[in-house]
């Protein structure tokens, strides 16, 4: 029921806030590329899953049937990508061998794992949270990611 109504809910509190929507964790969203992005392996309610340097999640988007995204506009203020100006790397037990990058509509370098373009969602606010979890929003599905990067869905979603 909190998921159904966090995805009915999004679009309305996205355009309601206007520039509220890049606040990601109480903070500013990633809206620059980082020098240098670190994929790593963190712990969650849904066991081992990647985060970023700062342990914060990473979602794949269902849409993003190849390495190319399909999130932008509203979606990528919602989820913001994962960007890098340098070779992204890897901590902990995250493969080297799975991680990328591809090229965004507006020119920016995104991270991806096993093929998935990497996203945050502003609604998690601490290391470990997986708020936007089993989400379905801008017409497909949110999900985080395992260490082999496989996507890990919450029982009951989806």
């Amino acid at each position: 029921m909190k998921r159904a109504l966090l995805t009915l809910l999004l679009p309305f509190a996205l355009a309601a806030c206007g520039t509220a929507a890049t606040n990601y964790g109480g903070g500013t969203a990633p809206s620059s590329p980082s020098t240098s992005a670190t994929v790593s392996v963190g712990g969650s309610s849904l066991g081992q899953i990647l985060v970023d340097a700062n342990g914060k999640s990473l979602y794949l988007f269902e849409a993003d049937t190849g390495k190319q995204s399909t999130c932008s506009g509203a979606c990528a203020q919602a989820w913001p990508p994962l960007t890098t100006r340098a070779a992204p790397s890897v901590a902990g037990t995250a493969s080297p061998a799975l991680l990328g990058t591809t090229s965004r509509s507006d020119g920016t370098k995104q991270v991806t794992y096993n093929g998935h373009p990497l996203y945050y969602f502003v609604g998690d606010n601490k290391p470990g949270d997986t708020n936007g979890e089993g989400s379905t929003a801008f017409g497909a599905g949110w999900d985080v990611l395992s260490p082999s990067g496989a996507k890990i869905e919450a029982p009951g979603s989806n």
